[in-house]
């Protein structure tokens, strides 16, 4: 059973990688639906500003809290993330929550002493998050079936709506195992966490090359070779978990490749940002991808050490 020390930390920490992706995740949504579809636009809307309340509580109450080495991550926010946002803004007219941002620019982290009246909070915290992401999942899963079914249009992959289920699910599995407070076999952990993110790494990879102008040969072709690389490594996770292959060596090869994709992200995002880079990528798509790379090289270095 995990202390009430680790509850509270990693709780925190991990709503604030993750809540920030399930708002975007909700403007991806919202922006992509066609007029005739404005109900779910609204839909999508209200989910994004219900996670902008959850953030705006779980930013408070992260505040000396959080390790410090998850705020240094990148996995949070980066150096772009609020241009990205500006940017986006400009672009679509939705208004995006810039305020929780430069609030995460001042978190601090702190190696606190164990809160009762803290731990009830992040408590209630955690079943207020598990309800709205259940029914994130839910408005996902009907978008992605109507889209399946021919019966509804969005700019947005079938794929890509496949993908973001997948994170919610793991986002929602992993606050439920937090709230039972099990204890995390790290080696398990990490076969089944090189395995998700070598997956998704790939599809990022995949969604850009798809995304960018048929005229951005060089950068095409660079996005390629990242997908393909990456879906040789979810095939080496999956031989890991099957013991036919020894998992340090996939958790190495995934690294350097993260960190190679990592770079990819950044230059992207600040192409996007600068209008460097012909495309159909929202500049805060980029961010949101390269805070994922971000994300994932943190989990790396945890499950190397």
């Amino acid at each position: 059973m995990i202390s009430g020390n680790d509850f509270i930390k990693q709780s925190l920490a991990l709503h604030l990688f993750f809540g920030r992706i399930m708002k975007e995740h909700s403007f991806f949504l919202e922006a992509g639906f066609a007029s005739k579809d404005s109900n779910l636009a609204e839909q999508a809307d209200t989910f994004r500003r219900a996670f902008d309340r959850m953030m705006n509580e779980v930013v408070a109450l992260s505040d000396g809290v959080v390790d410090q080495d998850v705020l240094n991550s990148g996995e949070v926010i980066t150096p772009y993330t609020l241009s990205a946002e500006q940017v986006t803004i400009s672009l679509t007219g939705v208004p995006l929550a810039t305020g929780i941002t430069k609030a995460e620019a001042n978190l601090f982290g702190g190696g606190m002493i164990h809160s009762p009246a803290l731990e009830r909070r992040v408590h209630a915290l955690n079943e207020r998050a598990i309800r709205l992401v259940s029914s994130l999942i839910k408005f996902k899963t009907r978008i992605l079936t109507e889209v399946l079914a021919c019966r509804l249009f969005t700019v947005n992959y079938p794929l890509l709506i496949d993908h973001i289920l997948r994170e919610a699910k793991l986002y929602l599995a992993t606050i439920q195992k937090l709230q039972s407070r099990t204890d995390i076999n790290l080696e398990q952990e990490a076969f089944e966490q090189e395995a998700f993110w070598n997956r998704i790494m790939a599809e990022h990879s995949k969604f850009i090359r798809g995304l960018l102008d048929p005229t951005e040969n060089d950068l095409i072709m660079v996005a390629n070779e990242l997908g393909n690389q990456f879906d040789a490594l979810t095939a080496e996770a999956i031989q890991a978990m099957n013991r036919t292959i020894p998992l340090s060596k996939v958790t190495a090869d995934s690294l350097a490749a993260t960190l190679q994709v990592r770079d990819f992200n950044a230059a992207g995002t600040q192409g996007l940002i600068n209008c460097k880079i012909k495309s159909i990528i929202i500049p805060l798509l980029g961010d949101h991808v390269l805070r994922e790379s971000n994300h994932f090289i943190r989990l790396l270095r945890m499950f190397s050490r």
